[in-house]
């Protein structure tokens, strides 16, 4: 190891290597006349690559292109010897390259020409050389002729058909198809393995096929070749019935043995499996059983990589496509059905083959400076770095005072004319090679301008001004800036010199205008040039057209006077909704202003005015409004504000790295000024499509510069916002791509903690896609046991997470982060704390006890825990406590277990445990606890709560068995929490919210219900039910009794649940109230509380019509009229003898006061001295019990109506009484409905009506 004073030598040994690169680096522009001019070794342009497989068709292309000046020369190498490419006729070279063109048209084999080929380019400065291309031909070879005999299986056993293809180069593509050209059908029961074979997991009946045929593609002959087909007979233990298959009986109801699953492939439990960096990794397992198995892939000691697995096969392949080294591991596969399971765990090992770090660039010096060559590269193993100079081993080349060789670095010091080469680097392992080529050229050229001379440059007024003044030369030239040939050189306050040579002027003003001289001198001479600076007044309009409402058919004039520089002619052009203006008798414009004769519907829109000159713009726009009839302005003024109209003309200026300037013209207002803009952008990298807001700006601002983040490809749009709202966007900006940069945030989200006992996972939150800032990002992060003085490890990865493996249990580890990406690294993030993974606490809690037991609280002690034997983060001393048993006799409990934590730093801690129940057994243990696991159980404790008063009962029931009566019922508490001796029932009488009067009444223990007489049933009483312990009186049970309109309503209901919740209780009472509780059948311990609640009110309240005033009263009425009725036909009967419809009436009346009873009326037989009317009814003709007689004597169902005893037929009275006519029989009720009689004087009529 390095000591002190080694990390300070090589420390100032970086900064030296950092200080030489800065100064060496020299950039050449692409000038063509210094391209011309500067001499330069070569370079690989275009090269075959290192593994080139060609057609055998074709002829053959190995490509070697290079540039450099003077031209280079090309040579080749074949298996390491020098290809003469003169001697072979076949073999030409392009011309000024080194593209080898092999041709075949008068003979030869391409196989004859494979081999290992080198390109070497070279000049007189160096030489450079490609990679060593592998050629190869492609070989697509035939199948070897076999005779395949007929695979027979018994069905439900496994069954792998070969394929076994030919060797080809590339390896051909397998698949499988039958004699009619369509794939065998894959699924999860057969599949084709990465082998090409196909596999069946276990066969069936429908199997049995005659054609299955594997069949090798390969792709660069394009030919499909077919294997043999395969012959597979399915052997049945029982007849197969084609009718009764279907997916989930693939066997017809045959019986057929099922088996545990078993690997087809891979073999054994365990195997291994290499896969390089980069490439693409494939795991495969295969089971055969019966029913099919299921797949599942799990990897050790993690999670899978979501982001990057996926499946294929039915889950039979795993398959990440580019693996890197997190993806190591043991990688474990799963396969499972119903009789049991098997797992096989494969071991993916991850070797690199060289991938660059830092890979060598050209180096261009001045003579006399220093120089560095870097070639970093990593690998798996870790690669040699060899390092050639023009294709030589620099070991063997000859010795080079200002050349120094440090491993992976070439310092070079103070380099001279003659120096000039090609340097090579080689990073190779067991897996591959990488080769870089490097120049280093020394030049020396006199310093030289590349712009245009004396250029004449003119500028806005107090606008930002840029100068270019664009040189190079060798040594790298001094630059400085002059003005008017006179003075120092301007650098500083006003003026500002950039390093490639541009003169910035932050304000231009009148007194900059004049000549600028830059200088460009070295040692080798000098270079000028000037550039002629002119400041002219800006160019903007000073009345700006304003926005009109014009009636039809009238004129209209919009103003636009510009104010300019004199000495720069300006144009101004009108447009129409982004459209220009076409001029004529109706539309003329003038210096200052735009008039419409004769205004009609189709001149409405936008109008903008544009003034240009050579050098700036400006613009203003107004809105045309036609109106039908004459504009009054009190009628615009009282119109709605609307939203504006979207903004137009985006224009972007002004870029810099991290900002732009955005510009835009504001739409009309539509009658409400515009507040704020807000800007949003979208970027097409991260989230494409997406529009985010970026910042607001107030209303009377339409430029601002905006902050932007780098490595973002935006573009921008304006929203206008007013008091209405927001207006639509405007057209989006063109686009602006801002550069890359190291990242400026820190990963939040910084934590270390332990999974395992014997590791820590440091994770964090990932930058936000505007907080990479550029390519490749990844994540450094370091971390160290703290408080040891141990050195910081760290790791790079480009995920969010990180496992320190084989740490000690829970020790405090410091931990810092810090993302970098392409362009360098971000900012260190603080040092924050972490700790490794917890333990199982050794120590167990002592002495637990307890004190102060009463009916539902105990305090409990005990002896604290070392805090050492914690084995992690103290969280808690948690408490285990369960109930035992009731000491009620015959109440069986449920044994619940429930924990309580206590947090306590006291040598003996103390404290209360609540919520017991009373009268009841508890036992106890407690535990020490960390964040993960618990420790050993301390001694057990029992002990017995106190009695207490009881709940309330189980139920209440309040039943109206009678008018006068109420039932009451009840049970037994859930939990009497002690021995009962009696119930207490308190009752009193309610007149509205008034208590009347209150009565007590006690009952024996085994007492479960009472009968309550009620002297007025009218009455309403609360009831309030306890029962009662030796403790005092337990919780009250508060029931009121049921109303007399709803007489028996007061019932309990038990619905057995056996779903879960939510339950549905149906068939309820509209406008009634419940209580409602649910409990178990098997323990009484399990209950929940009383939940109480109303059901809404019916539409229609349903009352006792006996007791409505409005019915009493009409009855009273019409038994009144009745009764004036009779005493009518008595009168009429004394005054005219006997009338017949008198004695109708009579006996009708007769019908009418007797008692409700549904008995038909008396027999009635009288008979006139004259013989004019008789009516008998003899016992046999009664009618049924509900019915009545008619006067035909026949009988009619009764329907409690009048109707049918009214109906007479033509039978009248006169003016003295006596009956005219014959009494006619009834008519049916369905004629008599359509007559109407008009006889009022009638008696029967007369009842009719009233009824």
């Amino acid at each position: 190891m390095l000591g002190q004073g080694g990390h300070v030598a090589l420390a100032r040994l970086s900064l030296l290597l950092l200080l030489w690169r800065e100064a060496t680096l020299i950039e050449v522009p692409q000038d063509p006349k210094i391209q011309q001019d500067m001499k330069q070794p070569p370079t690989i342009i275009k090269q075959s690559g290192k593994d080139y497989i060609v057609d055998p068709r074709d002829n053959i292309i190995i490509e070697c292109e290079a540039k450099g000046n003077p031209v280079p020369t090309f040579s080749w190498r074949r298996n390491g010897k020098f290809f003469n490419i003169g001697k072979d006729p076949r073999v030409t070279m392009r011309k000024r390259s080194g593209t080898l063109e092999i041709g075949f048209r008068s003979g030869g084999r391409p196989v004859d020409y494979e081999g290992e080929y080198q390109c070497f380019a070279a000049n007189d400065f160096g030489m450079a050389m490609t990679n060593k291309i592998l050629l190869r031909v492609s070989k697509a070879p035939l199948w070897p002729k076999e005779v395949l005999e007929p695979v027979v299986v018994t069905e439900g056993s496994p069954l792998v058909l070969p394929c076994n293809p030919p060797p080809g180069l590339p390896p051909p593509f397998t698949f499988w198809m039958n004699s009619a050209m369509i794939p065998i059908p894959q699924d999860k029961r057969v599949s084709m393995g990465l082998n090409g074979d196909l596999y069946f997991s276990n066969v069936i009946g429908q199997d049995a096929h005659t054609d299955y045929s594997c069949n090798a593609r390969f792709p660069f002959t394009h030919t499909i070749q077919q294997k043999n087909p395969f012959t597979l007979k399915v052997q049945n233990k029982e007849p197969y019935n084609d009718t009764s298959y279907n997916a989930t009986d693939p066997y017809g109801g045959r019986k057929v043995v099922e088996t545990t699953p078993t690997f087809l492939t891979p073999s054994g439990t365990e195997s291994s499996k290499m896969v390089l960096r980069d490439e693409q990794l494939l795991l495969e397992c295969i089971a055969a059983g019966l029913p099919t198995p299921t797949i599942k892939w799990f990897k050790k000691g993690g999670d899978l990589p979501g982001h990057k697995v996926k499946f294929d096969k039915f889950n039979k392949t795993l398959k990440i496509v580019s693996v890197s080294e997190e993806d190591a591991g043991a990688y474990v596969c799963m396969a499972n059905n119903r009789l049991g399971s098997i797992r096989h765990t494969i071991y993916v090992e991850v070797k690199a083959a060289p991938y660059w770090l830092d890979k060598p660039t050209d180096l261009v010096l001045s003579p006399d400076e220093n120089g560095r060559l870097v070639c970093r590269a990593n690998g798996n193993p870790k690669p040699t770095i060899q390092w050639l100079i023009n294709g030589q081993p620099i070991e063997t080349s000859p010795p080079n005072p200002s050349t120094q060789v440090l491993g992976d670095t070439i310092i070079f010091r103070s380099v001279q004319m003659g120096s000039s080469a090609v340097y090579q680097c080689n990073a190779s392992n067991q897996h591959g090679y990488l080769l870089a080529n490097a120049f280093v050229s020394v030049l020396d050229m006199r310093p030289r301008m590349l712009g245009p001379k004396n250029q004449l440059i003119k500028v806005v007024e107090n606008n930002r001004t840029f100068l270019d003044c664009p040189f190079f030369g060798s040594p790298l030239p001094e630059l400085r800036w002059f003005k008017n040939g006179q003075g120092s050189g301007l650098d500083g306050g006003q003026y500002r010199v950039y390093i490639n040579g541009t003169l910035e002027i932050k304000k231009a003003r009148a007194e900059d205008e004049g000549t600028y001289t830059c200088v460009a001198s070295s040692i080798l001479g000098k270079a000028e040039n000037q550039v002629r600076l002119q400041v002219k007044e800006p160019t903007r309009i000073v009345r700006a057209p304003e926005h009109e409402s014009v009636t039809r058919g009238s004129t209209v004039s919009f103003s636009c006077k510009v104010k300019s520089d004199p000495s720069l002619p300006v144009t101004v052009t009108w447009t129409k909704d982004d459209k220009f203006l076409y001029f004529g008798w109706r539309l003329k414009k003038d210096d200052d202003s735009l008039t419409i004769n004769n205004v009609n519907e189709g001149d409405e829109g936008t109008y903008t005015c544009t003034v240009k000159s050579e050098i700036d713009q400006d613009s203003a726009s107004a809105r045309l409004t036609v109106l039908e009839e004459a504009f009054n302005p009190s009628i615009y003024s009282a119109l709605p504000p609307d939203r504006s109209d979207p903004p137009t003309d985006l224009e972007l200026s002004d870029p810099a790295a991290r900002s732009i300037r955005l510009t835009w013209i504001p739409g009309n207002e539509h009658r409400s000024p515009i507040t704020e803009f807000l800007v949003q952008f979208e970027e097409n990298r991260w989230e494409p499509g997406r529009w985010q807001n970026l910042s607001t700006y107030p209303g009377d601002l339409n430029s601002v510069i905006l902050q932007l983040a780098p490595f973002v490809n935006y573009q921008f749009r304006v929203i206008a916002i007013n008091s209405v709202g927001q207006s639509k966007p405007s057209n989006p900006s063109l686009r602006y791509k801002t550069s890359g940069a190291a990242p400026d945030a820190i990963p939040r989200g910084l934590r270390g903690w332990g999974s395992k006992n014997d590791n820590m996972e440091i994770t964090w939150e990932p930058l936000l896609d505007l907080e990479r800032n550029g390519p490749n990002l990844h994540y450094n992060v370091w971390w160290r046991q703290k408080d040891t003085g141990e050195e910081w490890s760290n790791v790079t990865t480009e995920g969010t997470k990180h496992v320190v493996q084989n740490t000690e249990t829970y020790v405090p580890y410091e931990i810092k982060i810090q993302a970098r990406n392409d362009f360098g690294p971000g900012p260190e993030s603080n040092v924050v704390n972490g700790y490794s993974g917890e333990d199982k606490p050794t120590d167990a809690p002592k002495d637990l006890r307890v004190s102060k037991v009463n009916s539902t609280e105990v305090n409990v002690h005990w002896k604290s825990v070392d805090p050492s034997s914690v084995l992690g983060e103290f969280k808690e001393y948690r408490l285990y406590y369960w109930r035992e048993s009731s000491l009620v006799p015959g109440l069986s409990v449920r044994m619940e277990n429930k924990t309580k934590g206590f947090y306590s730093t006291m040598p003996e801690p103390s404290a209360t445990l609540t919520d017991l129940v009373p009268y009841s057994k508890y036992k106890m243990v407690m535990v020490a606890a960390n964040n993960r696991f618990e420790g050993p159980p301390s001694n057990l404790v029992e002990f017995t709560t106190k009695e207490g008063v009881p709940d309330a009962p189980r139920f209440f029931r309040i039943n109206r068995r009678s008018f006068d009566t109420l039932y009451l019922e009840w049970d037994k508490p859930l939990e009497p929490n002690g021995n009962l001796i009696g119930y207490q029932l308190k009752y009193q009488t309610v007149n509205g919210s008034k208590v009347v009067q209150s009565h007590l009444q006690a009952f024996l223990p085994n007492a479960t219900h009472f009968t309550l007489r009620m002297p007025d049933r009218s009455v309403h009483y609360k009831f309030f039910l306890s029962a009662l312990t030796q403790v005092g009186t337990g919780e009250v049970y508060a029931e009121e009794s049921p109303h007399f309109a709803n007489e028996g309503d007061k019932t309990v209901k038990v619905v057995s649940v056996n779903q879960q919740p939510p339950v549905k209780v149906a068939d309820l009472i509209a406008g009634a109230k419940y209580q409602l509780r649910v409990y178990s059948h098997e323990l009484n311990s399990i209950s929940s509380k009383y939940v109480t609640f109303k059901t809404k009110p019916a539409y229609i309240d349903q009352v006792d019509i006996a007791t409505q005033g409005w019915f009493i009263g009409l009855m009273c009425a019409i038994a009144l009229i009745i009764l004036i009725l009779l005493i009518v036909c008595f009168i009429k009967r004394s005054r005219g003898g006997k009338y017949p419809g008198g004695a109708f009436v009579t006996g009708f009346a007769k019908y009418l006061v007797r008692d409700k009873k549904d008995l038909p009326l008396d027999p009635v037989d009288h008979k006139d001295q004259d013989g004019s009317f008789d009516y008998h009814s003899d016992e046999d003709n009664k009618p049924l019990q509900g019915s009545q007689t008619s006067l035909d004597g026949n009988v009619k169902e009764s329907d409690d109506s009048l109707v049918d005893y009214g109906e007479g037929g033509d039978g009248q009275f006169n003016e003295d009484g006596s009956f005219i006519g014959q009494y006619t029989v009834k008519k049916d009720k369905d004629e008599t409905e359509g007559n109407e009689s008009s006889e009022a004087t009638s008696p029967v009529n007369a009842i009719y009506s009233l009824a």
